[in-house]
Protein backbone atom coordinates (compact mmCIF):
# COMPACT_ATOMS: atom_id res chain seq x y z
CA UNK A 1 0.00 0.00 0.00
CA UNK A 2 1.17 3.23 -1.16
CA UNK A 3 1.96 5.62 1.88
CA UNK A 4 -0.43 8.39 2.36
CA UNK A 5 0.65 12.03 2.33
CA UNK A 6 -2.60 14.04 3.68
CA UNK A 7 -0.51 16.31 5.50
CA UNK A 8 -1.49 15.13 8.64
CA UNK A 9 0.83 13.18 10.28
CA UNK A 10 -1.67 11.72 12.62
CA UNK A 11 -3.77 9.97 9.85
CA UNK A 12 -1.08 9.03 7.77
CA UNK A 13 0.83 7.23 10.40
CA UNK A 14 -2.18 5.70 11.68
CA UNK A 15 -3.24 4.63 7.85
CA UNK A 16 0.49 2.96 7.69
CA UNK A 17 -0.14 1.00 10.95
CA UNK A 18 2.40 2.98 12.63
CA UNK A 19 2.66 4.00 16.30
CA UNK A 20 1.65 7.79 16.61
CA UNK A 21 3.56 9.93 19.68
CA UNK A 22 1.41 12.84 20.78
CA UNK A 23 3.08 15.68 23.84
CA UNK A 24 1.02 17.34 26.10
CA UNK A 25 0.88 21.44 24.54
CA UNK A 26 2.15 22.91 27.76
CA UNK A 27 1.06 26.69 28.39
CA UNK A 28 -0.99 28.71 25.49
CA UNK A 29 1.41 31.01 24.38
CA UNK A 30 3.39 31.55 20.90
CA UNK A 31 6.53 31.40 22.96
CA UNK A 32 5.41 27.68 24.04
CA UNK A 33 4.11 26.87 20.21
CA UNK A 34 7.62 28.23 18.85
CA UNK A 35 9.60 25.81 21.37
CA UNK A 36 7.08 22.73 20.40
CA UNK A 37 7.81 23.22 16.74
CA UNK A 38 11.85 22.59 17.84
CA UNK A 39 10.76 18.64 19.13
CA UNK A 40 10.93 16.56 15.85
CA UNK A 41 10.23 13.49 18.08
CA UNK A 42 6.09 14.36 18.47
CA UNK A 43 3.75 13.67 15.52
CA UNK A 44 1.22 16.33 16.92
CA UNK A 45 0.67 18.32 19.78
CA UNK A 46 -2.00 17.90 22.30
CA UNK A 47 -3.62 20.97 22.86
CA UNK A 48 -6.66 21.05 25.69
CA UNK A 49 -9.76 23.65 25.47
CA UNK A 50 -11.76 20.81 27.82
CA UNK A 51 -11.91 23.33 30.30
CA UNK A 52 -11.49 27.59 31.06
CA UNK A 53 -12.21 30.20 28.24
CA UNK A 54 -13.02 28.55 24.78
CA UNK A 55 -9.67 30.47 23.52
CA UNK A 56 -9.67 30.01 19.97
CA UNK A 57 -7.79 32.70 18.86
CA UNK A 58 -5.00 31.48 21.40
CA UNK A 59 -4.77 28.46 19.82
CA UNK A 60 -3.91 30.00 16.77
CA UNK A 61 -1.38 31.96 17.85
CA UNK A 62 0.06 29.19 19.42
CA UNK A 63 -0.40 27.22 15.69
CA UNK A 64 1.02 30.07 13.72
CA UNK A 65 4.41 30.34 16.33
CA UNK A 66 4.77 26.52 16.10
CA UNK A 67 4.52 27.27 11.87
CA UNK A 68 7.23 30.55 11.80
CA UNK A 69 9.63 27.74 13.93
CA UNK A 70 9.06 24.94 12.08
CA UNK A 71 10.02 26.34 8.67
CA UNK A 72 11.01 24.09 5.83
CA UNK A 73 10.91 21.09 8.65
CA UNK A 74 6.53 21.18 8.47
CA UNK A 75 4.70 21.62 11.38
CA UNK A 76 3.07 19.13 13.60
CA UNK A 77 -0.75 18.78 13.44
CA UNK A 78 -2.31 20.36 16.76
CA UNK A 79 -4.95 18.15 18.11
CA UNK A 80 -7.90 19.90 19.94
CA UNK A 81 -9.63 18.50 23.03
CA UNK A 82 -12.91 20.74 23.13
CA UNK A 83 -15.68 20.64 26.03
CA UNK A 84 -17.46 17.58 27.09
CA UNK A 85 -20.46 17.16 24.48
CA UNK A 86 -22.62 16.64 27.44
CA UNK A 87 -22.25 19.70 28.55
CA UNK A 88 -23.64 21.38 25.45
CA UNK A 89 -24.39 19.31 22.58
CA UNK A 90 -25.84 22.65 20.71
CA UNK A 91 -22.14 23.94 21.13
CA UNK A 92 -20.38 21.24 19.25
CA UNK A 93 -20.78 22.02 15.51
CA UNK A 94 -19.02 25.37 16.19
CA UNK A 95 -16.13 24.35 18.44
CA UNK A 96 -15.44 22.19 16.12
CA UNK A 97 -15.91 24.44 13.16
CA UNK A 98 -13.34 26.67 15.27
CA UNK A 99 -11.22 24.21 15.48
CA UNK A 100 -10.77 23.41 11.99
CA UNK A 101 -11.37 26.76 10.64
CA UNK A 102 -8.23 27.19 12.93
CA UNK A 103 -6.22 24.30 11.03
CA UNK A 104 -6.23 21.62 13.36
CA UNK A 105 -5.51 17.71 12.51
CA UNK A 106 -7.71 16.44 15.24
CA UNK A 107 -10.78 17.13 16.98
CA UNK A 108 -10.53 15.32 20.80
CA UNK A 109 -13.98 14.46 22.39
CA UNK A 110 -13.99 14.01 26.36
CA UNK A 111 -16.26 11.87 28.29
CA UNK A 112 -17.86 10.30 25.20
CA UNK A 113 -21.26 8.11 26.43
CA UNK A 114 -22.76 7.22 23.81
CA UNK A 115 -23.04 6.14 19.98
CA UNK A 116 -25.14 9.21 19.99
CA UNK A 117 -22.08 11.05 20.81
CA UNK A 118 -19.95 9.62 18.47
CA UNK A 119 -22.61 10.35 15.40
CA UNK A 120 -22.42 14.20 16.63
CA UNK A 121 -18.97 14.20 16.58
CA UNK A 122 -18.43 12.87 13.39
CA UNK A 123 -21.94 15.27 11.83
CA UNK A 124 -19.64 18.36 13.13
CA UNK A 125 -16.02 17.30 11.48
CA UNK A 126 -18.20 16.09 8.10
CA UNK A 127 -16.48 15.06 5.21
CA UNK A 128 -13.10 15.30 6.24
CA UNK A 129 -13.28 12.66 8.79
CA UNK A 130 -10.85 9.97 8.37
CA UNK A 131 -11.43 6.65 7.85
CA UNK A 132 -15.28 7.08 7.53
CA UNK A 133 -13.87 8.87 4.61
CA UNK A 134 -10.89 7.15 3.30
CA UNK A 135 -10.03 10.24 1.27
CA UNK A 136 -10.47 12.35 4.76
CA UNK A 137 -7.99 14.20 6.76
CA UNK A 138 -9.37 14.86 10.37
CA UNK A 139 -9.31 12.49 12.85
CA UNK A 140 -12.02 12.02 15.62
CA UNK A 141 -10.38 10.84 18.86
CA UNK A 142 -12.61 10.22 21.14
CA UNK A 143 -12.26 9.56 25.00
CA UNK A 144 -13.76 7.22 26.84
CA UNK A 145 -13.37 8.45 31.07
CA UNK A 146 -17.01 7.33 32.87
CA UNK A 147 -18.12 4.31 34.15
CA UNK A 148 -20.93 4.79 31.62
CA UNK A 149 -18.83 5.14 28.74
CA UNK A 150 -17.20 1.58 30.03
CA UNK A 151 -20.27 -0.17 30.11
CA UNK A 152 -21.10 0.58 26.55
CA UNK A 153 -17.57 0.33 24.99
CA UNK A 154 -18.51 -2.06 21.83
CA UNK A 155 -21.28 0.31 21.16
CA UNK A 156 -18.86 3.38 21.43
CA UNK A 157 -16.10 2.22 19.46
CA UNK A 158 -17.56 0.54 17.09
CA UNK A 159 -19.52 3.30 15.89
CA UNK A 160 -19.06 4.94 12.64
CA UNK A 161 -16.33 7.80 12.81
CA UNK A 162 -13.83 7.20 15.29
CA UNK A 163 -10.52 7.30 14.24
CA UNK A 164 -8.80 6.76 18.15
CA UNK A 165 -10.56 5.33 21.03
CA UNK A 166 -8.60 6.18 24.32
CA UNK A 167 -9.29 4.86 28.26
CA UNK A 168 -8.42 8.04 29.80
CA UNK A 169 -6.52 7.33 32.80
CA UNK A 170 -6.86 10.23 34.91
CA UNK A 171 -10.68 10.67 35.00
CA UNK A 172 -11.40 6.99 35.10
CA UNK A 173 -8.78 7.02 38.32
CA UNK A 174 -12.20 9.60 39.66
CA UNK A 175 -14.74 7.68 38.11
CA UNK A 176 -13.61 4.51 40.19
CA UNK A 177 -12.53 6.52 43.66
CA UNK A 178 -9.09 5.39 42.74
CA UNK A 179 -9.43 1.80 42.99
CA UNK A 180 -6.46 1.57 40.42
CA UNK A 181 -7.27 -2.22 39.71
CA UNK A 182 -10.88 -1.29 38.69
CA UNK A 183 -9.23 1.60 36.42
CA UNK A 184 -6.75 -0.94 34.57
CA UNK A 185 -9.78 -3.27 34.05
CA UNK A 186 -11.53 -0.04 32.37
CA UNK A 187 -8.67 0.81 30.12
CA UNK A 188 -8.33 -2.95 28.87
CA UNK A 189 -11.97 -3.58 28.43
CA UNK A 190 -11.28 -0.42 25.89
CA UNK A 191 -8.02 -1.62 24.36
CA UNK A 192 -9.57 -4.98 23.93
CA UNK A 193 -12.60 -4.07 22.39
CA UNK A 194 -10.47 -1.57 20.12
CA UNK A 195 -8.33 -4.80 19.20
CA UNK A 196 -11.51 -6.97 18.48
CA UNK A 197 -12.66 -3.98 16.13
CA UNK A 198 -9.43 -3.02 14.62
CA UNK A 199 -9.63 0.59 15.62
CA UNK A 200 -6.60 2.30 16.79
CA UNK A 201 -6.51 2.67 20.71
CA UNK A 202 -4.36 5.44 22.49
CA UNK A 203 -3.50 6.05 25.96
CA UNK A 204 -1.35 8.66 27.99
CA UNK A 205 1.99 6.78 29.18
CA UNK A 206 5.43 8.43 30.37
CA UNK A 207 9.31 7.04 30.30
CA UNK A 208 8.54 3.97 32.26
CA UNK A 209 5.28 2.53 31.06
CA UNK A 210 5.26 3.39 26.95
CA UNK A 211 7.00 0.54 26.05
CA UNK A 212 4.79 -2.07 27.98
CA UNK A 213 1.50 0.21 26.48
CA UNK A 214 2.91 -0.36 23.07
CA UNK A 215 3.37 -3.93 23.49
CA UNK A 216 -0.17 -4.52 24.64
CA UNK A 217 -1.47 -2.62 21.73
CA UNK A 218 -1.90 0.53 21.99
CA UNK A 219 -0.83 2.70 18.41
CA UNK A 220 -1.60 6.23 20.00
CA UNK A 221 -0.01 7.29 22.84
CA UNK A 222 0.21 11.08 24.45
CA UNK A 223 3.32 11.82 26.89
CA UNK A 224 3.78 14.96 29.15
CA UNK A 225 7.27 13.88 29.33
CA UNK A 226 9.57 15.19 26.30
CA UNK A 227 12.12 12.26 27.11
CA UNK A 228 9.29 9.21 26.64
CA UNK A 229 9.12 10.46 22.75
CA UNK A 230 12.57 8.63 22.32
CA UNK A 231 11.83 5.63 24.58
CA UNK A 232 8.44 5.16 22.74
CA UNK A 233 10.02 5.67 19.39
CA UNK A 234 12.80 3.13 19.59
CA UNK A 235 10.15 0.33 21.42
CA UNK A 236 8.15 1.09 17.89
CA UNK A 237 10.67 0.74 15.89
CA UNK A 238 10.70 4.39 14.41
CA UNK A 239 13.41 7.58 14.08
CA UNK A 240 12.42 10.78 14.41
CA UNK A 241 10.85 12.38 11.15
CA UNK A 242 9.63 8.66 10.13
Amino acid sequence: MAARESGNRIVDLLAAGQAVFGIFSGDHTPEQGALMAQNRATDFVFYSLESGPFDIPAMSAYMQAMERAAGAAGVRPVALRIPPIREDRAAVAVRVAQGLEAGVGALVFPHVESEDDVALAAEAIGEGLWPANPSGTIASIVLIEDQSGIARAREIVGAPGVTVAIPGPGDLRRAYGSDMVAVENAIQTVLATCLELDVPCGITAGVDDIGERLAQGFRLIIVTQPEALAVGLAAAGRTEDS
